[in-house]
């Protein structure tokens, strides 16, 4: 493997923040009198608020409609946002091995922050609001030697940046489905990752 830092995507990868993510759309659409089918968004989980918001608002809805959820998503985020198994030990051992953590994720920074602090995860660098081609790009210009996440689109951008795929099977997706979408090997939880990536050194 080359040199190079580590990216991590966060939302059920190294956290679980799925029951805040639920419960912000319920008071979002509770709050703006819009149905919105909460097992739908999980199904779609990872992609950035505004590509959600879309399929449920009108476009010049948009921009409001994620201010008020990121509203909501923050005062929960901060309450109850829980570290993932094995997160910090596999962020250890990529810093062991003399590389940087890099948390590269769809989320807005604003939503990053709470989560970051209720979890006391500090990566050293951090790349927020990018999904799909725009990880790949990040990616590459950070000269990243792996991407690990929970999703075949994260999967994707790391075989589109030239850089080793690990999937994890703590979201929505299976170990099956994140290596159809290019991983290298999936893991059942981050505890396994450690030896995993001794194996790639």
């Amino acid at each position: 493997m080359t040199s190079g830092a580590v990216g991590f995507d966060l939302d059920m990868t190294l956290i679980d923040s799925l029951p805040q993510i639920l419960e912000s759309f319920h008071a979002l659409a509770e709050e703006t009198d819009i149905e919105i089918d909460l097992d739908v968004i999980e199904a779609r989980l990872g992609i950035k608020l505004e590509d959600e918001l879309a399929h449920w608002f009108a476009p010049h809805d948009v921009a409001g409609a994620a201010a008020t959820y990121r509203h909501h998503y923050a005062r929960l985020a901060a309450l109850g946002t829980v570290v993932l198994p094995g997160a910090h030990d596999a962020m250890a051992a990529v810093r062991a091995s003399g590389r940087a953590v890099a948390i590269i994720t769809a989320k807005h920074q604003s939503s990053v922050e709470p989560c970051l602090v209720a979890t006391g995860i500090s990566p050293d660098t951090l790349h927020a609001f990018v999904h799909g081609r725009e990880k790949a790009e990040v990616l590459r210009n950070i000269a990243a030697a792996m991407y690990v996440g929970d999703t075949p689109d994260d999967m994707t951008a790391a075989r589109d940046a030239g850089v080793v795929a690990i999937g994890v099977a703590t979201g929505a997706f299976t170990a099956t489905d994140l290596l159809q979408a290019g991983a290298s090997t999936a893991l059942h939880s981050l505890s396994a990752f450690p030896d995993a990536y001794a194996s790639f050194l």
